[in-house]
């Protein structure tokens, strides 16, 4: 039980003293803060039972985590862990989260400006591991992370030492409690939304969140005893029996005939007294493809519209514009994690960055959505640019980086009533929206011939 039996007594009258069996601490010291904040996060972990699961296991797992009165997601978990092994899931959560942690994002000011220099804050480890335990909050449901102490990176930059994900079974969130053994009851635990633990975690989902891994049980869990009764079809009828007749009746001699049959493996020889006869008897089942096979495809098939709403972006695809039809229900799905990556860092994580001293004062996190060209696109961008407007020659300089001088003397453009001397002036064409006073260069080379 220890220091957290009873949160709300943990003052003494107005003395910010916390009296515990491991010694006081007085919030009001930081040092004492972090020394207590580990303190608490050291959970008695026990080892997960790696059991064999089935429907019967499931639905009764998820009737103990709906238990008003006192829920307990511990069963839940250990089928999740198994879940959480399936190939074909792994490859769609894979995807699902690389094409979220692959998008730029950027930090800008009330005003919409981008900050460049606060990006280096969170150019870091421990904030790609935060980002991948958001992400998986999507499918383990609530999810717990402790952000780590403060200190300073290579650079001299302020950071954290790291993350670290409260373990599940410990974390009772519907009554927002933390205990330190399994099987406590949630009373005995601490409240996580309560200083000074509110300082240092952050939430994603919802409290009563279980997570898609829930549904996608019901395919895993079918999924695994199909292939493990493929695997004893195979044992049982994939080789054809061998059946040795003989008329011996000495036991040591049908002993030897014994071992010699079991030994024979794939090299089917043996010696054996005269009058024995082996027979080599084929398998007519020829329907597993059909029973097995099909029960595993139409399982991960139904795993793909669970994680990413469609197929043909992760199995193949016959159709060209079927595949960009399901690729942007994908991107749907992708912009989802997106939105809930971005509240979380601005509502939870940059006010504890703040509060612990990075000078992010005024910031917000939002993506980066400017346009990614391709070279060809890129240079046809240009050419457009260079051929109406006048560009600075650092843009080119700093964008290649290869110098750039002044602009060279353009061949003129023969025009009606021009004149072909050279002069700029001559290398002019009237405008057509004005009344013929101004005039507008034409460039008679584009800037990549």
């Amino acid at each position: 039980m220890g220091i957290f039996n009873d949160i709300k007594e943990r003052f003494s009258g107005n003395s910010k003293v916390l009296h515990t069996p491991y010694g006081d601490f007085n919030l009001a010291k930081k040092s004492d803060i972090r020394r207590l904040k580990k303190q608490v996060i050291e959970l008695q972990r026990t080892t997960d039972a790696l059991t064999r699961k089935d429907i019967r296991n499931w639905r009764n797992a998820w009737q103990l985590a709906i238990n008003v009165d006192s829920p307990n997601r511990q069963s839940l978990y250990d089928i999740y862990r198994d879940v959480d092994i399936d190939l074909h899931l792994t490859g769609c959560i894979g995807q699902r989260k690389g094409f979220v942690m692959a998008r730029s994002f950027k930090l800008v000011d009330e005003k919409g400006e981008e900050n460049e220099e606060a990006l280096h804050y969170f150019d870091q480890t421990w904030f790609k591991l935060l980002v991948s335990h958001i992400l998986d909050s999507r499918y383990w449901g609530h999810s717990l992370i402790e952000l780590g102490d403060v200190t300073t990176d290579g650079d001299g930059c302020v950071c954290y030492d790291g993350v670290k994900l409260i373990p599940r079974k410990h974390v009772i969130p519907e009554y927002n409690r933390v205990i330190c053994n399994l099987g406590e009851d949630w009373h005995s635990g601490y409240d996580y939304h309560k200083p000074p633990f509110c300082d240092w975690v952050i939430e994603a989902g919802q409290p009563e969140d279980l997570g898609l891994f829930l549904k996608a049980a019901t395919q895993t869990i079918p999924k695994k005893n199909a292939l493990a009764f493929w695997d004893t079809f195979a044992e049982i009828f994939g080789m054809p029996m061998r059946i040795a007749k003989t008329t011996l009746r000495d036991d040591k001699e049908l002993k030897k005939m014994e071992e010699m049959m079991a030994n024979m493996g794939t090299e089917f020889w043996g010696l054996f007294q005269e009058g024995t006869e082996i027979e080599v008897v084929e398998s007519t089942k020829g329907d597993a493809f059909n029973v097995y096979d099909k029960r595993v495809d139409r399982a991960n098939s139904e795993l793909s519209k669970l994680i990413i709403g469609q197929t043909m972006t992760i199995e193949d695809g016959s159709s060209l514009s079927q595949s960009e039809t399901h690729l942007e229900v994908f991107e749907n799905l992708v912009d989802t994690d997106r939105d809930m990556l971005r509240d979380i860092i601005n509502n939870q994580l940059l006010p504890r960055m703040v509060k612990h001293g990075f000078p992010l004062q005024g910031l917000r996190f939002d993506w980066d959505e400017s346009v990614d060209y391709t070279p060809e696109q890129q240079r046809q961008y240009e050419e457009l640019v260079l051929n109406n407007y006048e560009v600075d020659p650092s843009y080119f300089e700093e964008k290649y980086g290869m110098p750039v001088g002044e602009r060279r003397n353009m061949t003129p453009a023969l025009v009606p009533g021009g004149s072909p001397s050279g002069k700029e002036e001559d290398a002019t064409v009237p405008d057509a929206s004005a009344s013929g006073k101004k005039k507008q260069q034409s460039n008679a080379h584009p800037f990549f011939d």
